[in-house]
């Protein structure tokens, strides 16, 4: 940050260090801890969570007024308005207090705040991440979610493998249902992608290449269901259904997803999927995979040799 003419020294760090931490559009969050240490230097640590957020607010207001004024400044110099008899719209608002925050990218982050407009008030704010997503299984994105929480509040790394191994585990013996676990998608252009129907004896329609996998998965359900006669009891998946879609297993039928419909799964394939559905691949190609990213943006390490002998032997 430069300094601005007659901004307290605790504002602007002498160095001209830049504590800003993330910005986008009209936004701008700022690493506050530094700035407190250095106007309350030992009495810092001694300061509860609740005092240091009041601290931080007074001084945001403060150069809130800082901003705000400097922006009149502007006007004049650059906009003339002195001389044109406008006023501008131009004004610096603290609107939070942010105990701790995950930023990932762009539009994508997690934040614990504490105080909005001078107003208490403890919420997870969580913009663009992938557990929010439609797609995201939601037994999985309720872990992620938990886990970002406890971090942002102080949960070290060795709190979230035991929490991991506890979850792995509880997915891989079946104590959480498949119906939580499969991935949420709309079916999309199930006509473009389906080359042709299923002749007399044959069991699998044709597909065109590049077919999604909710597409691919779908025209094994619907395949199947027609296969084992059952179409004629229970609705095929159509255009535009929502779908949930699972990993399978080496099965007979040497297909490695399936998609089906919650409301209308005859017991025949809900037996099937229970059989053949490969819970660990949905542990690692969804979870896990994206727990990668959390750990390495952590500086953690997930290290997977270790994390595959304690987990995935079975």
């Amino acid at each position: 940050m430069k300094h601005i003419q007659d901004t307290p020294w605790w504002i602007c760090d002498p160095e001209e260090t830049n504590y800003c931490t993330y910005s986008d559009t009209d936004s701008i969050y700022m690493h506050a801890e530094p700035l407190l240490r250095s106007k309350f230097g030992d009495d810092f640590d001694k300061m509860t969570a609740g005092e240091k957020d009041d601290e931080l607010e007074t001084i945001a207001k403060q150069y809130e007024s800082i901003v705000t004024n400097s922006y009149d400044k502007l006007a004049k110099d650059v906009f003339r308005s002195d001389e044109k008899n406008f006023k501008h719209r131009l004004e610096m608002k603290t609107e939070c207090v942010i105990r701790s925050a995950y930023f990932r990218a762009t539009r994508r982050y997690a934040q614990w705040i504490t105080k909005q407009e001078g107003i208490v008030n403890e919420t997870l704010d969580v913009k663009g991440l992938e557990f929010k997503k439609a797609n995201f299984p939601p037994v999985l994105g309720r872990f992620f979610k938990k886990a970002l929480v406890d971090v942002l509040k102080g949960a070290t790394q060795a709190e979230i493998d035991d929490r991991l191994k506890v979850f792995k585990k509880e997915i891989l013996d079946g104590s959480i249902p498949l119906t939580e676990l499969g991935n949420p998608q709309a079916v999309k252009k199930l006509k473009k992608y389906t080359a042709r129907k299923a002749r007399a004896g044959e069991m699998f329609s044709v597909m065109e290449k590049g077919a999604p996998a909710a597409v691919k998965a779908t025209m094994v359900y619907n395949d199947l269901l027609r296969f084992w006669g059952l179409h004629k009891n229970h609705a095929s998946i159509a255009q535009g259904d929502k779908v949930k879609w699972i990993y399978l297993k080496q099965n007979p039928y040497q297909v490695d997803a399936i998609a089906f419909l919650e409301w209308d799964l005859p017991e025949k394939m809900r037996t099937f999927i229970e059989q053949y559905a490969d819970r660990k691949k949905i542990f690692e190609s969804i979870l896990l995979n994206k727990l990668e990213g959390f750990y390495s943006d952590l500086g953690w390490t997930l290290n997977l040799n270790p994390y595959q002998q304690m987990f995935f032997n079975l």
